[in-house]
């Protein structure tokens, strides 16, 4: 094991990807460092799946008992047409390709709990800080916090999401690698007046979908309003009264839950909205510094991949700077492992897009057809065969 090469490294982002990139690196021997702009875990009762080589990531992390108690299980998909009425319910691993009671579908807030839990008393965490500048030296890297602190570090790995601060500074602007996907989403929450259980309920017309869904009775309702959208709405990024503007202007409809779901999305105080989209690199490091996660390849929530490919990705980083005589090897040999895991799993988005929010009448009513008739969609092989397209590798004995 390569214990004393650049041991001090500073990771960006304690959401899913840059915690487990901690646990590894904390486990090889390497000294390190966390910072998290937000005064503390981010929570969020919303799904996420755990599946394929991913599950294999958490098992060797000792997770799998947490995470299978944690195990949220929904058991039913219904697809409505336009008037509520039911087209197709069905197991949701006809949806994502997943093999039931073996992928984990937990909390997003649940994983991000158990990651933390197992570095918080082995790993410097800086909550409510972040990087404001780097300075790649050649032999170190020098970091200017934003809340005033100086430090150097040898390596610096940003896990800090989808728009990425740390990928701005050593990589240019995101909009040279930014794919926008064609649909925009907002995600909220509302009460569970329906009393859905364990299951999900899908509304589509051409270009938009309504999505409810809850694990049990007493959880509130999670609410997410996906519609096509051919330029991407960045002046709205930064305006919560232009997202709510925007949503509630393409949902005019008095069918269904439409109605009360954009009355909820108006008034929400958990709203969240982003673009449907994915970031394509031609290179995932620069000098002292690389990328993991969301922050080097989001696959975007259509692929329904990016939780799993983040903790893949952490593992393989991580096990790559122990095994290799220099990062710079270290970091070619990560992207070498892991290139073709990650464009298989962006390619679902594609898959993921069809069966969420059909764009044309014609193609919404292939998928009723297909789900009426019992036929797979075409998420269903793809996303098995991409989530398993990996075997971990093995790196040896951690300390």
């Amino acid at each position: 094991m390569n214990r004393t090469a650049n041991r001090k490294i500073l990771i960006s982002g304690a959401s899913i990807a840059g915690p487990s990139l901690a646990y590894w690196l904390d486990r090889y021997g390497f000294e390190v460092t966390v910072v998290e702009k937000a005064p503390g875990l981010r929570g969020g009762g919303y799904a996420i799946d755990v599946r394929g080589a991913a599950r294999d990531a958490v098992d060797r992390m000792g997770l799998l008992p947490r995470l299978r108690q944690a195990h949220v299980d929904t058991r039913k998909i219904s697809f409505l047409e336009a008037d509520g009425s039911l087209v197709a319910a069905v197991r949701p691993e006809a949806v994502t390709g997943g093999a039931e009671d073996l992928d984990l579908e937990v909390r997003r807030g649940d994983l991000a709990d158990c990651l933390y839990g197992l570095v918080r008393d082995r790993v410097e965490f800086l909550f409510n800080d972040s990087i404001a500048t780097l300075d790649d030296r050649g032999d170190r890297v020098e970091v200017a916090f934003a809340g005033g602190a100086r430090r150097t570090f040898d390596l610096v790995i940003g896990a800090d999401g989808l728009h990425s601060h740390t990928r701005r500074l050593a990589f240019g602007p995101e909009e040279r690698y930014h794919r926008y996907l064609g649909y925009c989403f907002a995600g909220f929450t509302l009460p569970n007046d329906l009393g859905l259980e364990h299951e999900a309920r899908l509304w589509n017309v051409p270009g938009r979908a309504a999505t409810l869904y809850a694990h049990d009775p007493a959880d509130t309702l999670h609410g997410f309003l996906t519609f096509a959208q051919e330029d991407a709405p960045f002046g709205a990024f930064r305006d919560p009264q232009a997202q709510r503007a925007l949503v509630a202007s393409q949902f005019t409809d008095a069918q269904w839950e439409i109605p009360r779901m954009v009355a909820a999305m108006s008034g929400a105080d958990d709203l969240f909205f982003d673009v449907v989209s994915q970031i394509h690199l031609p290179s995932w490091s620069t000098g002292r510094t690389a990328l993991v996660g969301d922050a080097a390849y989001a696959t975007s929530f259509m692929s329904g991949q990016g939780s799993s490919v983040s903790l893949v990705g952490a593992y393989v980083l991580a096990g790559e700077l122990a095994t290799r005589a220099d990062h710079t090897t270290a970091f070619a040999a990560y992207e070498r492992t892991l290139r073709a895991f990650v464009e298989m799993n962006q390619a679902l988005a594609l898959d993921g897009s069809a069966t969420v929010a059909p764009r044309t009448r014609e193609q919404l009513d292939a998928r009723n057809a297909r789900l009426r008739s019992r036929t797979a969609l075409p998420s269903e092989s793809r996303g098995r065969a991409a989530g398993t397209a990996l075997v971990l590798p093995e790196y040896g004995h951690a300390g």
